[in-house]
Order: structure tokens, then sequence, then C-alpha cells
């Protein structure tokens, strides 16, 4: 319930009373289980990064040996996410701007997930055969981003589509193999 509040309202917009009241579940549960507001959205932000972890190895499952075309399922998984209905924003992008303190836990988990998805993109582009895997994810990682805002503010309707479009032009510019005829989207 939770992430439904924060999806929806954002997270400083919700409080520990409203979360309460929402839920049904007792103050004193959620004051044993959390400390404060802020120990419950690192935790929140840990469970859309289980989430995360497990989409994309759902994806690199889908693709075995392709890492080429693992790193375009990535960047589709994020352009489903965005036209699925109910699509508010990236919680990490929100998270990170309602919270811009570099010391606060919201924010430095947001930075934590940022760079492990930008790591997870330079490992995939180095298995594809990339001479600069570094750049080709940091290419990826924009337009994911670009994904993500888009969607959050034109829906499914924006430009979302064309971020997997130039996705896939990049990859095949990139991996030596580029995308085969089997292994495009």
């Amino acid at each position: 319930m939770a992430t439904d509040l924060f999806n929806k309202h954002g997270v400083r917009a919700v409080g520990m009373q409203q979360l309460v009241d929402e839920t049904g579940v007792g103050k004193s549960l959620v004051y044993r289980e959390f400390a404060g507001k802020d120990d419950l959205v690192v935790a929140w932000l840990h469970q859309m990064r289980a989430a995360w972890w497990d989409m994309s190895a759902n994806v690199t499952l889908h693709y075995p040996d392709d890492p080429a075309r693992q790193l375009l399922g990535i960047v589709e998984m994020v352009y489903e996410q965005v036209a699925a209905e109910g699509y508010f924003g990236c919680v990490y992008h929100t998270t990170s701007s309602e919270f811009r303190d570099p010391q606060h836990p919201g924010h430095q988990e947001s930075v934590r997930h940022a760079r492990e998805i930008r790591e997870q993109l330079r490992g995939l582009a180095a298995a594809a055969g990339v001479v600069d895997p570094h750049r080709l994810a940091d290419e990826l990682l924009l337009i994911i981003d670009g994904i993500y805002a888009s969607g959050s503010v034109l829906g499914p309707s924006g430009p979302s589509r064309t971020g997997v479009e130039l996705a896939t032009r990049l990859i095949q510019q990139h991996c030596p193999g580029g995308l085969t005829a089997t292994t495009r989207h």
C-alpha cells in the first residue's frame, strides 16, 4: 500500500498517519518495523530495486547468450513500464527530486540504483563486444531516463517508443554483431 501511495502522491506528500489510516495497519506495528518515514522510504526503494532486478533478470533469461539483445530488452522493459496503466513516473527520479540533500537516505538510494543500472548496462555492453562499453551504457541510460521522464509527463503517447528505436540503432552501431534478424524486436 505504501507503494501505491508513494507512486500516486509522491513520498513527501504521504505522511505516516496517512499510511496508517489507508492501510489499516496499526501505528505501533508501523513504528516497530520502521523507526521513521526515512526508514520506510529506504525499505520501499529496496523493494522497487528488487523488482528492477527481477524484471531485468527475466529479460536476460529470455535472450540467453545474446547480450546485445539483452540491452535492447532492458530498454523495451522500461518502455513497457511507462506504457502500463497507472504509471506515475520513475520512483527513483521522483524520490531524488523530492529529497535533493545528498545525505538524505532516499536520495542516496536513488543514486545507488542509478549507478547499479549503469554498471549492469556496462557489463552487458562489454559482453556484447562493444569497443567502448561505458559510452554505449551511458547513451542507453540517457534513453532509459528519457523514456521514464517523457512517460511521466506525456504518457505512452509521448516519444517513449522513439527511445526504443533509438536504442536499437545505437546497439546496431556499437555491437560488432549488431542485432541479428532473429533477435530484433
